[in-house]
């Protein structure tokens, strides 16, 4: 064989290896991300989101879910920079409750959650002291009372205490199954942090191997398994909601905001947060607002947004 030859047949070599390997980084790359940077409702729904509009639980009985809480401000502190902003109000009739949740696609199961939140301790106006729900979390739809394939994992700040907690609290939950009111019964585990989280942070969620391990801004928070392993696909979500019958007592109305920088899911795969904001940090530098490589079954499962 000729030197040309040679040189030939090793550099198909390396082209056809150059193919397989960003094939198989193609296949094996299963991601979803956004970082939210929307001028309105049409771009949120085409990325596969859903802003609630079903009543229901959880929450005040008869308060309003809809759009009107959902909107996407400049973000103050970087420029170019869009934020997901959820506003829910109440002033403590059903009437004149707003809350507010937005849903993913049902299509995931393990790998790694991320999402860049910001908490709040009090409203916007008004006074001071409601019992609220934050959340980040994953969900599968609830079949029927102690459905056995149910499965949830939850982020959930309550700045002003509740659920037996007295004060700031951050709950990490991950549910086996539950009956919902009026009929009240739960299966879960959870793990409480105290004190105030006011602000940015970054919350992680790992799923694999048995085990969901929750973190917040690289520190651990809690690890859970067993029967409270998810075993169904899920959606990701936010919600923002206030406790039933735990409003201060004020007909003056007040709202309160969380806001979503980011919102991050690799399937199959864990990462460390670190690694997780090294790969968001990637993303934006290469001016990439959203990414879905997920693969979604065939069929499509039903994304109930109503809980």
């Amino acid at each position: 064989m000729t030197s040309f030859h040679a040189r030939l047949c090793f550099s198909l070599i390396l082209a056809i290896g150059s193919v397989t390997l960003a094939s198989r980084a193609n296949v094996s790359s299963q991601t979803l991300f956004d970082d939210f940077n929307y001028s309105g409702y049409s771009k949120l729904a085409r990325h596969g989101w859903i802003i609630r509009t079903a009543a229901g639980w959880p929450g005040i009985p008869g308060a309003i879910w809809g759009n009107s809480g959902v909107s996407f401000p400049a973000d103050p502190d970087q420029r170019g920079n869009r934020l997901l902003r959820m506003t829910s109000s109440t002033d403590g009739t059903a009437p004149n409750t707003h809350q507010t949740q937005i849903c993913q696609q049902r299509k995931f199961l393990e790998g790694t959650y991320a999402a860049r939140v910001r908490f709040v301790d009090v409203p916007t106006d008004g006074p001071i002291g409601d019992q609220l729900v934050e959340s980040f979390y994953t969900i599968s739809p609830l079949k029927a009372p102690m459905d056995p394939d149910y499965s949830e994992l939850d982020f959930e700040y309550l700045p002003n205490g509740g659920w037996g907690s007295a004060g700031p609290t951050l709950f990490t939950t991950s549910w086996r199954t539950f009956s919902p009111e009026p009929n009240w019964k739960k299966d879960n585990v959870f793990n409480t942090s105290s004190g105030s989280i006011a602000g940015w942070h970054t919350l992680v969620t790992q799923v694999s191997d048995g085990k969901v391990k929750y973190f917040i801004d690289g520190r651990p928070l809690a690890e859970h398994g067993g029967q409270y392993y998810p075993r169904s696909l899920m959606s990701v979500n936010f919600n923002l909601w206030f406790v039933r019958d735990q409003t201060v007592k004020s007909n003056v109305v007040r709202h309160y905001q969380e806001d979503v920088d980011w919102v991050f899911h690799e399937a199959k795969k864990i990462l460390a947060p670190e690694e997780v904001e090294a790969k968001v940090a990637s993303l934006r530098r290469r001016s990439i607002r959203f990414r879905d490589t997920v693969p979604a079954p065939v069929p499509r499962l039903i994304s109930p947004c109503d809980y």
